[in-house]
């Protein structure tokens, strides 16, 4: 399998998760896998470098159609590497042969159709670790007792964990923050963002200016109850588009589909905020103004120096096409994303914390480290909201 250090950007994202740095653009091309169609040269073991990696997990994409932060967290096994994910695409219909019989004419049975079935697979891990010394005497003069000395260790311990999880909330973030680039550059390429609307890449501001002959700015958007009313309309009306089995929500452009109980809505926290204080504050009716139960988050990658919209609404990321080239994408006033629970996980994740005693030091070393799979399957059902 592919192994990717990311300790560098794990210590960048953690600059902007604090308020730190300002939002830098981020390399996520070797971060979020997007599935392969064949194995290649990095399918091999990291011990001899000659045994293929064997699949770990099977997946079938066999949903029920009904007709009608990001907790995106899956489970692991112990063996194999690759993750795979097998679909069928949908047969056509063709004439009933039972009412076009014809005196003297025999109906052939035994045509064979083949179902078209394809597969993907997942085989990118990404990996860090956090090393700290813990000593045993050279600190004990600072306190008075073993409890002290023992409630300092339990502080540094906890600062492992503390950082530990700091980063792998930070790479949960980018593995949506891919799916929205993702979305955005299917949609838009190098087409500028304020030109128009996308079908997956919605524009809301674009398309209220459009509807309501109106010329509101983005900055101003967010504080407009006439936009922000459009906003929730728009938004519930694509909740209810995809249960429907349909083409136009995903970049593969596969007959898709997402159950109301497998979507996953993760909205800005401004935006949530706007719409509570400027239209269910004093709508009798709230509920008829209300926006679809989400996930709320703060930021998409950073909060920037000063909390500023321009910063929490935006990304700035490099991602992988799938084709051994990357592209670009830098985008602010991202409201939310909805998207299927198979359009985006994180699998696999190996948490753990070996130590190595030196007794020539009289110290230990305490090794945090982090081994996790990071995907997004462009062929799920997924919607970008933003204003530009």
């Amino acid at each position: 399998m592919e192994m990717t250090q990311v300790y560098t950007l794990t210590n960048t994202m953690a600059t902007e998760i604090l308020g730190e740095n300002a939002l830098v653009k981020e390399d996520l091309s070797n971060v979020v896998d997007i599935g392969k169609s064949v194995f290649d040269a990095t399918s091999y073991d990291h011990y001899v470098a000659s045994l293929v990696d064997h699949i770990g997990r099977m997946v079938f994409k066999n949903q029920v159609y009904k007709g009608a932060t990001p907790s995106v967290l899956r489970d692991g096994w112990e063996y194999g590497a690759v993750l795979e994910k097998v679909t069928m695409e949908l047969p056509q219909a063709e004439e009933n042969s039972s009412w076009g019989l014809t005196d003297n004419q025999s109906v052939n049975q035994d045509i064979f159709k083949k179902p078209i079935v394809s597969a993907k697979f997942f085989n990118k891990r990404v990996t860090f670790e956090i090393d700290l010394s813990i000593t045993d005497k050279q600190c004990r003069s600072a306190f008075s007792n073993a409890e002290q000395l023992n409630a300092f260790y339990s502080m540094i311990y906890n600062a492992i964990e503390t950082a530990m999880t700091l980063r792998l909330e930070s790479l949960v973030e980018r593995t949506i923050n891919n799916l929205i680039a993702n979305t955005i550059h299917d949609d838009y390429g190098t087409d500028g963002l304020s030109t128009k609307s996308g079908i997956k890449a919605v524009n809301l501001l674009y398309l209220y200016n459009q509807k309501f002959s109106e010329t509101l700015t983005a900055d101003k958007a967010i504080h407009s109850p006439e936009f922000i009313r459009f906003a929730t309309y728009t938004i519930n009306l694509y909740k209810n588009r995809l249960v429907k089995i349909s083409t136009l929500f995903n970049i593969g452009g596969k007959a898709r589909f997402t159950n109301a109980d497998d979507l996953h809505i993760i909205l800005l926290n401004e935006f949530v905020s706007s719409a509570t204080a400027y239209l269910e504050s004093d709508t009798f009716h709230n509920d008829l103004v209300k926006l679809p139960d989400s996930e709320v988050v703060p930021y998409w990658q950073g909060s920037g120096v000063a909390y500023d919209f321009a910063s929490t609404s935006a990304i700035n990321i490099t991602c992988d096409d799938g084709n051994n080239s990357t592209f670009d994408v830098s985008a602010s006033g991202i409201l939310g994303i909805m998207f299927d629970h198979e359009a985006c996980g994180v699998a696999n994740l190996d948490r753990r914390m070996p130590t190595h005693r030196n007794d020539k030091g009289e110290f230990t070393n305490v090794f945090a480290k982090m081994d996790a799979g990071y995907f997004n399957d462009l062929n799920e059902n997924c919607v970008v909201f933003f204003v530009a």
